[in-house]
C-alpha cells in the first residue's frame, strides 16, 4: 500500500488526519467517474477508505435540474474508520444545482469549489435560486474557491485534431480531478493509465483526458488561490494484499469462490434491475471461472430458471432487489417445498413498490422471512460491509447446500455502491463447503428421495438422469421418505415440522452473537446489515465521552445466532437502530420478550455516526 510519484510539491503542506470530500454534479458530468478515480488512488496510497455515491433515479434528468444531481462521497484517513462521513468537509460543485442540493450537508468552515462557468442565469433559475450564491454573501460561513472549470478545460484542449467544444468541456471532470489530486497529494499514474485504457478505441479522447488532468493539477500547483495543499498519511493496516472493492464486486467474488468452494458450476438467473444489476453484468464477464448468466424476460423466469439449475446439479442464484424479490416468492416456496438449494440475493432499495430505486433500505427483512404462503422457513443471512459481500455470499451458500434450503443474502444500495479497501484472503483460509450427489439406492434396492440426513435433516441431492435414482418433484405435499404427492393429514404435519426443523437447526451450525463490552455496560445497541459501520462508529463517540455501551451485530437473521436470547435479556436497555420503521425490533420482542427500543429513519440515506451517537447517549443517560 504505498506509492511513488514524479510530481514536486511546492507549496507548503498542511497535515491532516482523515478527509470527506464530496463531489457533485449533473449525472452527465462523471461524478461517479472521477469519485471512483480519486478513491482508487487514495486506497493505492494507503489510506483507509469508505465511500458513499449517490444517483439519481432517472436516468437522464434535465440537465442542471435538482432530481438530476449526482454525487460521490469519499472518507479517507490515516486510521481506521468506519463511514463514508457524516458531513463533507470539502464539496466540488460542477453547477448551481449541485452546491444547492448539497450545501446544507457541508460543515461550517469547508471547503467550497465551484465550477463558475455553470453560474449562469438560465441555471440558477433551475435551481431555484433568486441570485447567484457566489455574489450575495450566503456562502459567507465556507472556504469558497471559484475555479472556471469549464473554459479553463476548453482553452487548455485547444488544437486536439478530431475533439468538439462540446467534448473538450465534457472532460472538465478530469481538470476537476487533476486539481484535486494536486491539492491532497493523490498518486497519478494509475489514473493516466486508466485514461490509457478506457478510452483506448478514442486516442483523440486519451489526450483530451490526459491533457485535462494535468491541467487541473498544475493549476492547483500555480494559482493564488490554494495557498497550500494536504497531505493524509497512510493508514496502518494488517500485512497483505489490498484493493479497493465494492459491495456488489465482493458479492461476484464470493460467489465465485463459493462455486469453486462447493465444487459447483455456477448459474445465476437475473432480470436487470437497480442496485443489483451490477452482479449479472460483472458476472457475466467472468465466465471463464465456469459461470453461466441468464438474463431473463422477468423475475419469474430468473428465479425459476436457477432453481431449474439447481435441480440439474449447480449452485443456482438469482439475484434482485425488492420489487423482484417479490415476484420471485412463489418459486422461493417451490424451492422450500423441493427442498434444493436456491441462493436468493435481494439487494435491497428505498420502497414501496419502485419507490426509490437508488436510495438504501433495509425494509425487506419481514418480507424475506414471511413472505410466501404456508408454513415455508427460510435461512437469512446479511452482510454488513461492502467487502463482508464476500464472505456472506460464501456463507449464504454454504447453508443452501449443506441443508438442501433457499437462503436469502441482503445487501442493500449502501453496501452495494460503496466501497472500501479489502485484505484479498488467503485461499487455504476459506472454508470447504463442498457437497456430495446420492449416486446409489438409499433403502435396499430403493431410492428414498426424502430419507433425511440424521444430523441435518437435509434431504440427498440427486442429479437427474442418474440410473435408479429416478423420483417425482413438484409444488404438491411430498409423502415423507417417498416424495410421493400425498394429501393425508398426518404426513403433511410432519412434513411442515420436518422443514421448519431443518432451518431451525441452522443455529447450532453458526457463530454465537459476539458482543463487544469493553467495560460492562448495561445498554446493549444491537443492529443488522449496513448499520454496522455507523453503530460502530457510534459507540466509539459515546465511549470517548466516558459512557459505557455495550454493541452486537446480526449476520445470521434465521435462525437467530442461539445465544441470542441470552445476550438481550443480559441488558436493561436494547437500541436497534434500523433503516426500517423497526422490523428486527419486533422480531426481538416477539421471540425474546425484551423492551427492544427502536431508532428508525426511511429517508433512502443511510444513518450518520453522529445521530446514532445522540440515540445512544440519550437512552444511556435515561
Amino acid at each position: 500500500m504505498r506509492y511513488t510519484s514524479t510530481v514536486t510539491v511546492s507549496k507548503p503542506v498542511e497535515h491532516l488526519e482523515r478527509v470527506v470530500i464530496r463531489f457533485a454534479g449533473d449525472s452527465g458530468d462523471g461524478m461517479q467517474l472521477t469519485g471512483d478515480r480519486f478513491t482508487s488512488e487514495t486506497a493505492v496510497f494507503g489510506n483507509d477508505l469508505a465511500t458513499l455515491p449517490d444517483f439519481p433515479a432517472e436516468i437522464r434528468a434535465p440537465a442542471g435540474s435538482l432530481p438530476g444531481v449526482s454525487g460521490f462521497q469519499v472518507h479517507f484517513a490515516d486510521h481506521d474508520i468506519l463511514t463514508p462521513g457524516d458531513q463533507p468537509s470539502v464539496l466540488v460543485a460542477m453547477n448551481p444545482a449541485a452546491l444547492k442540493v448539497n450545501l446544507a450537508d457541508l460543515a461550517k468552515g469547508g471547503m467550497v469549489i465551484v465550477n463558475t462557468d455553470a453560474f449562469n442565469d438560465r441555471n440558477l433559475q433551475k435551481a431555484g435560486y433568486a441570485a447567484n450564491p457566489l455574489e450575495d454573501g450566503s456562502l459567507a460561513d465556507f472556504h469558497v474557491h471559484p475555479v472556471a472549470l469549464s473554459s479553463m478545460t476548453v482553452e487548455a484542449l485547444k488544437g486536439i485534431e478530431g475533439v468538439t467544444s462540446r467534448e473538450a468541456e465534457r472532460s472538465k471532470n478530469f481538470f476537476a480531478l487533476g486539481l484535486m489530486s494536486w491539492l491532497y497529494h493523490r498518486p497519478i499514474e494509475g489514473t493516466l493509465g486508466f485514461i490509457e485504457t478506457k478510452f483506448a478505441k478514442r486516442p483523440e479522447i486519451v489526450e483530451a483526458n490526459t491533457k485535462a488532468f494535468k491541467a487541473g493539477w498544475n493549476y492547483g500547483e500555480t494559482s493564488e488561490d490554494f495557498a497550500s495543499s494536504y497531505e493524509i498519511a497512510p493508514a496502518k493496516a494488517a500485512p497483505g494484499t489490498y484493493r479497493q472493492v465494492s459491495g456488489n464486486t465482493a458479492l461476484t467474488y464470493g460467489l465465485i469462490a463459493a462455486s469453486k468452494l462447493s465444487g459447483l458450476p455456477l448459474f445465476l438467473g437475473a432480470y436487470p434491475i437497480t442496485p443489483a444489476s451490477d452482479v449479472l453484468e460483472q458476472l457475466a464477464a467472468l465466465k471463464h471461472f465456469g459461470v453461466r448468466t441468464f438474463q431473463a424476460e422477468d423475475e419469474i423466469a430468473a428465479s425459476g430458471a436457477a432453481l431449474g439449475a439447481a435441480f440439474g446439479g449447480a449452485l443456482g442464484v438469482t439475484t434482485s432487489a425488492g420489487p423482484g424479490i417479490v415476484l420471485k416468492s412463489e418459486t422461493v416456496g417451490l424451492a422450500v417445498t423441493l427442498e434444493l438449494p436456491l441462493l436468493v440475493v435481494d439487494v435491497q432499495r428505498a420502497g414501496p413498490s419502485t419507490g426509490m430505486p437508488t436510495k438504501p433500505e433495509q425494509a425487506d427483512l419481514l418480507m424475506v422471512l414471511f413472505g410466501r404462503n404456508s408454513e415455508s422457513p427460510v435461512p437469512v443471512v446479511a452482510a454488513s460491509t461492502p467487502s463482508g459481500c464476500f464472505d456472506a455470499a460464501i456463507e449464504a451458500a454454504r447453508i443452501a447446500v449443506k441443508y438442501r434450503t433457499p437462503v436469502f443474502l441482503l445487501s442493500d444500495a449502501y453496501l452495494a455502491n460503496g466501497s472500501e479497501p479489502w485484505l484479498i484472503p488467503d485461499v487455504s483460509t476459506l472454508p470447504d463447503i463442498s457437497t456430495t450427489f446420492a449416486t446409489s439406492p438409499n433403502d435396499g434396492d430403493q431410492f428414498l428421495p426424502y430419507k433425511r440426513d440424521p444430523a441435518t435433516l437435509a434431504r440427498p441431492w440427486a442429479i437427474p438422469g442418474t440410473p435408479g435414482l429416478e423420483h417425482r418433484i413438484g409444488g404438491l405435499e411430498k409423502e415423507d421418505e417417498t416424495g410421493n404427492v400425498s394429501y393425508d393429514p398426518e404426513n403433511h404435519d410432519r412434513m411442515v415440522r420436518l422443514r421448519a426443523a431443518k432451518v431451525a437447526g441452522i443455529a447450532a451450525d453458526i457463530p454465537e452473537l459476539e458482543v463487544d463490552d469493553p467495560d460492562g455496560a448495561d445498554t446493549l445497541v444491537l443492529g443488522w446489515g449496513s448499520t454496522y459501520g455507523a453503530i460502530g462508529a457510534a459507540a466509539r463517540r459515546v465511549r470517548a465521552d466516558g459512557r459505557r455501551v455495550a454493541t452486537a451485530h446480526l449476520t445470521h437473521l434465521n435462525p437467530f445466532p442461539r445465544n441470542t436470547g441470552e445476550v438481550v435479556r443480559a441488558y436493561d436497555k436494547v437500541l436497534v437502530p434500523e433503516l426500517n420503521l423497526g422490523q428486527l425490533r419486533m422480531l426481538l420482542r416477539a421471540e425474546y420478550l425484551v423492551d427492544a427500543v427502536g431508532y428508525n429513519k426511511v429517508r433512502g440515506r443511510p444513518f450518520r455516526a453522529t445521530e446514532l451517537a445522540d440515540a445512544i447517549t440519550a437512552l444511556v443517560d435515561q
